[in-house]
């Protein structure tokens, strides 16, 4: 079916005979005189639904198509388009539209489909005259117009034939049609279908290679972070083993340092005993000079003096080497001499002491910036306590564990005051009498480690361990 703003609906299709009974067309004359108007009367069943582009058209009889139209004027719609009552209409051809020649032509209403609803009586147009009233034929005539009849309607008959099978034909194709016009919207769907699943598996290829790059990226980074934790973890046994060291050698230090004041605590005891040792010498010697100057009094004139061996000789129990009181005075110098050579001896174990002080202050040091090294790389936590603030650090050059001659308040040189050991942690003293065992043991019960997240109890001694405990806290 074609339908242009020119020319009304139409269509290729042969017409099916069976739906021109549902337009009939009234008052058809044989003839209509050229030149003027001619008015079409026709009336509508209830079999057919006019609408707005049902037209009605003169034919050249023997038409195929409705495209072979003459000539076509719009059909009106009537008052009540849906009535079901049969409806009578008309229209008017102008006279300048219609056809010249006085071959037979007819009325056909046709729909907005292009199919024909009803078909008229042949006319022609042309003035009607005697002889069409009246025709005088001869019997070869006759004969012969019976023969053309019958071959017409042999002709008819065949041609009805043929247009069964045509229309068998048609409706054949228009099905084959109809299922090729379903195919092909099916081969669009599945086209455009197609489309996006193209569409869809390209999106997914792309998301595959983001992936992919992804994965290569992860890969790298894993890779890289395996090199970082090995190069971390040989780095935590190095710093471990450099504490290690350092924490033996601060042993060794501190070892050293209770030797040194053990040592300067002998020293003295023993330069206490030589002062008090000399002072009694001297207080001998004074006295024993007293004494002789007492025994030697002035003579009256012309007495002589009384000789050396005169004198009275006294019993002197701690000077009974000497063999006169005034030997007693090389004693004394010696002794002042080994009392200088005492103290030149502390002088150099408290320089020797200094020393190991200021070794032990840079140890603690290098101490601290590893603790804090290990700190950083989250492998180890320096003696936590959550319950308590940490214990502050020692002050510049003072010992570990503090000078255990500090607590006194007395000075070493005096060697007068008891020697007094604060711990420290807690800031208890612990006296002479104590045993340095004991002060030892109650220093190390405050070397334990304690776990930062469970609290669990770890001794000093156990590093490995305690470790091994936060590293299994870190793989959680």
């Amino acid at each position: 079916m074609e339908d242009s703003s020119d020319g009304p609906p139409t269509s290729a299709v042969l017409p099916d005979s069976c739906l021109f009974s549902q337009v009939i067309f009234n008052n058809v004359e044989k003839f209509y005189i050229p030149g003027g108007d001619v008015t079409c009367h026709y009336t509508l069943t209830q079999n057919i639904t006019p609408r707005g582009k049902d037209w009605v058209g003169i034919f050249r009889v023997g038409w195929k198509t409705t495209r072979e139209y003459y000539t076509f004027l719009w059909a009106p719609l009537p008052a009540d388009a849906h009535s079901e009552s049969v409806v009578q209409q008309q229209i008017q051809f102008k006279a300048y539209y219609l056809p010249k020649d006085d071959e037979h032509y007819q009325f056909c209403y046709v729909d907005q489909d292009g199919a024909v609803r009803g078909a008229s009586v042949p006319f022609q147009f042309r003035a009607e005259s005697e002889d069409d009233i009246l025709v005088v034929k001869t019997q070869g005539e006759v004969e012969e117009i019976e023969l053309q009849n019958k071959n017409l309607h042999k002709e008819k008959e065949e041609l009805k034939a043929s247009c069964a099978n045509l229309q068998k034909q048609n409706m054949e194709l228009q099905e084959e049609l109809k299922k090729t016009q379903e195919l092909q919207k099916s081969l669009e769907a599945l086209r455009s279908k197609a489309e996006n699943l193209e569409l869809e598996l390209n999106s997914l290829k792309m998301e595959n290679k983001h992936l992919k790059e992804q994965g290569d990226c992860r890969e790298a980074e894993l890779h890289q972070l395996q090199e970082q934790m090995q190069s971390v973890s040989y780095e935590k046994e190095r710093l471990e083993n450099r504490l290690k060291s350092a924490l033996d050698h601060m042993d060794q230090l501190q070892s050293q340092v209770l030797n040194y004041e053990k040592e300067v605590e002998n020293l003295s005891h023993m330069d206490h005993d030589k002062t008090e040792q000399l002072e009694t010498l001297k207080e001998e010697n004074h006295q024993l000079r007293l004494s002789s100057a007492q025994q030697v009094k002035p003579s009256p004139a012309g007495k002589a003096q009384p000789s050396s061996s005169e004198l009275p000789s006294f019993d002197l129990p701690i000077f009974a080497d000497f063999p006169t009181p005034f030997l007693s005075q090389q004693q004394t110098q010696d002794l002042l001499k080994e009392l200088e050579e005492q103290k030149n001896l502390f002088c150099l174990l408290q320089a020797e002491k200094e020393e190991a002080e200021k070794e032990n202050q840079k140890l603690q040091d290098e101490n601290d910036a590893l603790l804090r090294q290990l700190s950083q790389l989250g492998e180890f936590v320096p003696f936590p306590d959550a319950s308590q603030a940490p214990n502050p650090p020692p002050e510049a050059g003072s010992l570990l564990f503090g000078n255990p001659y500090s607590a006194a308040g007395g000075s070493l040189g005096a060697g007068v005051e008891a020697s007094l050991r604060k711990c420290p942690m807690c800031g208890d003293v612990f006296p002479e009498d104590v045993e340095t065992s004991e002060y030892e043991a109650h220093v190390q019960n405050h070397l334990v480690v304690k776990c930062p997240i469970c609290s669990e109890s770890f001794e000093d001694s156990n590093k490995q361990v305690f470790d091994d405990h936060l590293f299994c806290h870190g793989l959680e």
